[in-house]
């Protein structure tokens, strides 16, 4: 026995509990802080990372980028009246811990979102408005897409100039336009698509070399869409949510697409059967996200119609594997018992950990981090075996988790 426990100990693990998984860091905009957590294998219980919580580094933090291998991690801080936006570079320590690198300011204002490239090469940053100058005037409250290349020895970040549109000057412009008030922007395969909620629509770009984004020949793509809010992709599907109360699904809908492929490449087509009602008696779906199998997607309803239960919830939808089609997870279309599975109050974002165990939300109005228990049969959401909820920074926004640092 005491050669197991010292093993045991070597491995970092306890008789009540597992080795560190992951790490999650999630973002507050009460106090402009980042929580830090370290995931247990055994549990899914979540522990306060040393010296947690770090400073954001600028004002309302509302979206977070790892960089692939877990090294470098970027903030987008979004800025209030007084305050521009920036984006904060930090380190990756031992057990999580994170050391605050340099700020950087994307070319637009107020940004909103930001991410990571496959490669780990390009930082791409989701401005609300484009610079509106003389040259390039911006009448029509366009958003825009900064492009930064990382280093790879020290993440720091170096502005990719638009070499594909010039002003009147003949110069080279310093960001990518998007649509009317972006809100999120995902990377599936070779195309960059953002949300715009302005117009309801999506705006493509196609991956180039050297960071360049490209338009595409349908550089706006209609949804018709009420309310989009969100958008999650899973190999050549994009499934968009949109909150907007319809006659037959007042809790709002999915919208899923295929990638189009050759001339029609970034383009998104509406998959056979169209929108797909939200479960019933749940309410304004804020986000979704694809589990790793690419079997289930999860989606976060802020609200309830239950008069008896306002609770804020996950909607299961199985995702078929030869058309990409969503139906609620169950049987002959019924929802599983329990599903939707209730969260924290005000749920914003939400990860899963890389061995496909647990699911975790980041909740605004509780100040909560919520934790599930992925069941690796069916994609049911389980409770934690030691309680699911998790107290951390004030007024929650954005998280992101990283199961590995090299």
């Amino acid at each position: 026995m005491a050669l197991v426990v010292s093993v045991a100990m070597g491995l970092g693990m306890t008789a009540c509990g597992g080795g560190t998984i992951a790490f999650i860091w999630v973002l507050g905009t009460q106090y402009n802080q980042i929580g830090g957590f370290k995931v247990d294998d055994f549990t899914g219980n979540l522990t306060q990372v040393v010296r947690s919580p770090f400073s954001s580094n600028g004002t309302n933090p509302v979206s977070i980028a790892l960089k692939p291998g877990g090294r470098y991690v970027y903030i987008v801080n979004k800025g209030d009246a007084t305050t521009g936006g920036n984006i904060s570079l930090y380190s990756v320590g031992g057990d999580g811990v994170l050391t605050f690198q340099q700020s950087f300011t994307s070319r637009g204002s107020t940004p909103v979102w930001a991410t990571v490239d496959s490669t780990g090469g390009f930082l791409y940053v989701l401005d609300t408005l484009y610079p509106d100058t003389p040259e390039y005037p911006n009448p029509n409250g366009l958003g825009d897409i900064t492009v930064f290349a990382i280093d790879q020895n020290t993440g720091r970040l170096q502005l990719v100039p638009n070499q594909q549109i010039k002003d009147s000057n003949q110069t080279q412009l310093t960001f990518f336009p998007v649509g009317p008030k972006p809100l999120m922007m995902r990377v599936s395969g070779g195309c960059v698509f953002t949300v715009d909620s302005g117009n309801q629509t999506v705006f493509p770009y196609a991956v180039g070399s050297n960071g360049q984004l490209t338009l595409t020949a349908n550089s706006t793509i209609t949804t018709g869409a009420g309310n989009l809010t969100s958008i999650s992709t899973s190999g050549n599907y994009v499934y968009l949510t949109d909150a907007a109360p319809t006659s037959d699904s007042p809790g709002g809908r999915i919208l899923p697409y295929t990638v189009g492929t050759g001339s029609a490449a970034c383009s998104l087509n509406t998959l056979t059967g169209g929108p797909v009602n939200n479960l019933p008696l749940t309410s304004n779906p804020v986000y979704s996200m694809a589990d790793n199998k690419g079997k289930t997607l999860y989606v976060l309803n802020e609200s309830s119609l239950d008069p008896q239960n306002k609770t804020s919830s996950i909607s299961a939808f199985t995702i078929d594997a030869t058309t990409g089609k969503v139906f609620p997870l169950g049987t002959g279309g019924s929802p599983s018992a329990g599903n939707p599975y209730a969260v924290g109050a005000g749920p914003m974002c939400m990860v899963e950990d890389p061995t496909n165990q647990y699911v975790y939300t980041s909740n605004n109005i509780d100040g909560t981090l919520t934790g599930r228990r992925i069941d690796s049969n069916t994609g049911e959401l389980r409770e934690l075996t030691r309680g699911s909820s998790f107290p951390t920074v004030g007024q929650p926004t954005c998280l992101t988790l990283s199961g590995n640092v090299n």
